[in-house]
């Protein structure tokens, strides 16, 4: 399976790194710290919107709308391995201790709350869709938007992240690298070119959710990368010469 496409813009979101300076620096980084800081605020979210979120859809709202203030987008793609964990396992705890259950948090622990709390603040009406596909839900993602520019989008928002890990699933989740949001504006081109290939060793995802590798890559000088995807298969990206 191979595809190409062109990124026009990007923008990130995690504790401890605030701007696109930062993230450079991360991403050249040899060795990668785990994020950590302050949780940064959000001047673009209403402050009573803000405070309904979780920190992971506050993360992915931002970074949405500040792509959006910049370019107009025909169709936006939510990708998230974990959605709304954080709710859930609030949810699960006061049914395991049989309390009542917040309406608030139950409205907003389906997959595609962030997706529809960026329509109503940039009262966009755009298509949204929301997906999961587990350790692979950004390149999922990617082949979701290769479908859209396919069929007629200029260009496609695509946003992935994650939020915080309740402690009950600590054990088998890394949550080092999380809360995070990313969002990238894809547009049909060959700027980068990339193709499933076979797992030949083991390649180390340093712990990284598969946004969070792009990312990395992609802000590298490596004109090539990998993207780890499952015990069978990885992605790699090259950079047209």
């Amino acid at each position: 399976m191979k595809f190409s496409l062109d990124i026009l813009d990007w923008q990130a979101v995690a504790p401890g790194i605030n701007n696109c300076a930062d993230w450079i620096q991360w991403a050249q980084c040899s060795g990668v710290d785990a994020f950590s800081g302050e949780i940064p605020k959000s001047a673009q979210i209403p402050m009573m919107a803000a405070r309904r979120m979780s920190i992971g859809s506050r993360f992915a709202v931002d970074a949405g709308l500040s792509l959006l203030t910049k370019h107009q987008v025909d169709a936006a793609i939510f990708t998230s391995r974990h959605g709304e964990l954080e709710r859930t396992g609030r949810i699960l705890h006061a049914l395991a201790e049989d309390d009542a259950i917040s309406p608030t948090e139950f409205s907003m622990s389906v997959h595609n709350t962030a997706a529809g709390w960026l329509t109503i603040i940039s009262k966009n009406t755009l298509p949204v869709t929301s997906l999961a596909a587990g350790t692979d839900s950004f390149q999922q993602g990617l082949l979701e938007a290769q479908s859209m520019l396919a069929s007629g989008a200029s260009r496609v928002m695509l946003v992935d992240f994650d939020g915080e890990i309740p402690s009950l699933y600590a054990e088998s989740v890394n949550s080092e690298f999380l809360p995070y949001a990313m969002a990238i504006i894809l547009a049909d081109g060959d700027t980068l070119q990339c193709q499933r290939i076979s797992k030949n060793g083991e390649i180390d995802p340093l712990a990284l959710s598969q946004g969070l590798q792009f990312l990395r890559g992609y802000l590298s000088s490596s004109r090539s990368f990998i993207v780890s995807a499952d015990s069978r298969h990885h992605w790699q990206w090259t950079r047209a010469l």
